[in-house]
């Protein structure tokens, strides 16, 4: 439920001054409308997935986690040990010259069957992995608005950008490795355990609306 995956380098940080100008009259410059700006691009998962608290924590995991990767992986093998005949003798029934096209539909339904369960007993196994994963992305997320300002006040830096909205920015623009720097700061390391009882801010947030709906609907009843 909850992935994340992203490796990249990220490019030194310098931020050129550009000059904005508004055109007067027959092509002269108003002294009073130009101004100068600083224009940076930041790509927040690629900072995110290149933190120390991001990076310790997923060597943490391996080691505080290694039972449930352990019976994850093992549950695995044994699915797929279990579905590799039945996927074999699917496709030999199917390159058959008149193939029972019932007999397949219920060789097709059994497969996916098992597929369905296993995917699911793999995800409830790893439910502890993936919580401790939103846990720390969580922490780090709390932060990184913060190490974004830091670095562009610091840089003076008046407007941010992220890739998706830029068509082309060379490394000059590049303010990742600033925000890395203050992120790394703000958050050095995470907590890899979640407290017990913790979701993430989006089941939070569900929760709360949902409290919040119900403790409305006996006031709006006896207001009638």
């Amino acid at each position: 439920m909850f992935k994340h995956a992203l490796k990249s380098a990220l490019a030194a940080a310098f931020v050129p001054t550009l000059a904005l100008a508004t055109l007067a009259g027959a092509g002269a410059i108003a002294p009073a409308a130009a101004q100068a700006q600083k224009v940076a691009v930041v790509n927040l998962p690629a900072i995110v997935v290149n933190s120390s608290a991001y990076k310790t924590a997923q060597t943490q995991r391996q080691t505080t986690y290694a039972a449930q990767l352990q019976q994850a992986e093992t549950r695995r093998q044994a699915l797929q040990a279990q579905l590799d005949p039945l996927v074999t003798a699917f496709n030999t029934a199917r390159a058959a010259a008149n193939p029972n096209q019932t007999s397949l539909q219920q060789q097709a339904q059994q497969i996916q069957q098992i597929q369905q369960q296993g995917q699911n007993e793999l995800n409830q196994i790893l439910a502890p992995v993936a919580l401790s994963q939103a846990y720390v992305e969580e922490q780090i997320n709390d932060k990184i608005g913060t190490a974004v300002e830091n670095a562009a006040k610091a840089q003076g830096v008046t407007l941010i950008l992220s890739p998706d909205t830029v068509l082309y920015a060379d490394n000059a623009h590049n303010l990742n490795e600033a925000v890395l720097a203050q992120l790394n700061s703000l958050l050095p390391s995470a907590q890899l355990v979640p407290p017990t009882g913790w979701l993430p801010r989006e089941l939070r947030e569900q929760q709360e609306a949902a409290a919040a709906q119900a403790a409305a609907a006996p006031a709006a009843t006896s207001g009638r």
